[in-house]
C-alpha cells in the first residue's frame, strides 16, 4: 500500500505561476522565467524557477511548518556552511499564503546536480571531507528558540518505542538475521551515554538523497524541514546510510576530535533505527527500500 501522504490540494503550474508572479520581486523577472515541476516528496512540491530556482511549497497542513523553519533559519546556516563550500537552499523569497494557496512557501537556490540517492556507494567517498566539514560547521550550539522536532536529535530513549514497534512490524518481512543486528545495534546505542551538552544545530534528515553532487564533488545539502536541534548523532548515521567502508571511513576520519566514542555509538544506532524506519515506509519507494536494504548490510561492515 502507499506510504507517501496524499497532497491535500493540487499544485499546479498555473497556481504556481501565480504565487510568483505576486510574491517574488526578490527575484527578477520571476514571473516570466520557466517553470517545471521537478518533484513531490512525503512534505513538500519542488519547481524548477529558470535556471537558478526552485519554488518549494507544502502539499499538506502538517508540512506548512517546516517550511517556516527553513525561512527562519536557514539564512545563518547558510553563511556558515558557505566557507566548507557546500550549498544549503536558503530562502530569497518567503512565500505567504493568499487566497489559492493557505500556506507559506519559499523560492530556494537551485543546485545542478545529481541526488546521492542514485549515485553508487563507491562513488561517494569523495563527498566525505567536505560533508563532514558542513556538519562541523553545522552542529554548533543553537538558541533557545530553535525549531522542536519530537523525533529528530533527541535521547534514543525517547525513540524506543517507535523502533521496537518497527522491528515487529519488519518481522517476517526481511531477513531475522539482518533484523537481529539492528535490534542489538539499536541496544548497544540506548546504553550508550547521552548527549549532554547544549544542543546542536543538525539537519534531521541527512541521506543520500538529501545530498547534491557534480561529478564528484559534494555541491549542497538540500531539504531541511526537520532542521532542530539536539544530539548530532542523528545526522552522523550518514555515515552508514550514505557511505561504503572505505568512504566511511575517510568520513569519520574527516571529523576529527570533534565527536567522542558515544556520539558515534549513539550515531550507528541512529543508522539502524533509519533504515528500520525506511524499510518499513517504502512500499511505494523502491528507491528509499533499496538504500534501507544497503544500510543494514552497512551497518556491520
Amino acid at each position: 500500500m502507499p506510504d507517501k501522504p496524499a497532497a491535500e490540494l493540487v499544485i499546479s503550474e498555473e497556481l504556481v505561476r501565480r504565487l510568483v508572479r505576486a510574491q517574488a520581486g526578490a527575484v527578477p523577472g520571476a514571473g516570466n522565467l520557466s517553470l517545471a515541476h521537478v518533484a513531490d516528496g512525503w512534505d513538500c512540491s519542488v519547481w524548477r524557477l529558470g535556471q537558478a530556482w526552485a519554488v518549494r511549497l507544502p502539499r499538506r497542513a502538517l508540512s506548512a511548518p517546516l517550511v517556516l523553519h527553513e525561512q527562519d533559519v536557514l539564512g545563518p546556516i547558510a553563511a556558515r556552511l558557505a566557507v566548507t563550500g557546500v550549498g544549503v537552499p536558503a530562502p530569497v523569497v518567503n512565500g505567504r499564503p493568499q487566497l489559492s494557496f493557505p500556506w507559506a512557501w519559499s523560492i530556494v537556490p537551485w543546485f545542478d546536480g545529481a541526488a546521492g540517492l542514485g549515485i553508487p556507494r563507491a562513488e561517494r567517498a569523495d563527498w566525505a571531507a567536505p560533508l563532514a566539514a558542513a556538519l562541523i560547521a553545522l552542529h554548533v550550539p543553537a538558541p533557545a528558540d530553535h525549531p522542536v522536532n519530537p523525533v529528530r536529535g533527541v535521547p534514543l530513549a525517547h525513540r524506543d518505542a517507535g523502533v521496537a514497534a518497527r522491528l515487529a512490524s519488519l518481522r517476517g518481512r526481511i531477513s531475522s538475521a539482518a533484523l537481529a543486528r539492528a535490534e542489538m545495534l539499536w541496544a548497544t546505542a540506548l546504553a550508550a551515554p547521552a548527549w549532554t551538552d547544549a544542543p546542536v544545530w543538525i539537519h534531521g534528515d541527512l541521506h543520500p538523497a538529501n545530498l547534491i553532487a557534480r561529478g564528484s564533488a559534494l555541491v549542497a545539502i538540500i531539504d531541511f524541514g526537520d532542521v532542530t536541534a539536539g544530539d548530532p548523532a542523528y545526522d552522523l548515521a550518514v555515515a552508514w546510510l550514505a557511505f561504503d567502508p572505505v568512504g566511511r571511513a575517510e568520513f569519520i576520519a574527516a571529523t576529527g576530535e570533534r565527536y567522542d566514542a558515544a556520539t558515534w555509538t549513539r550515531a550507528h544506532g541512529w543508522a539502524a533505527a533509519v533504515a528500520l524506519l525506511l524499510l518499513d515506509h517504502s512500499d511505494d519507494n523502491p528507491e528509499y527500500a533499496a538504500l534501507a536494504a544497503e544500510a543494514l548490510q552497512e551497518l556491520v561492515r
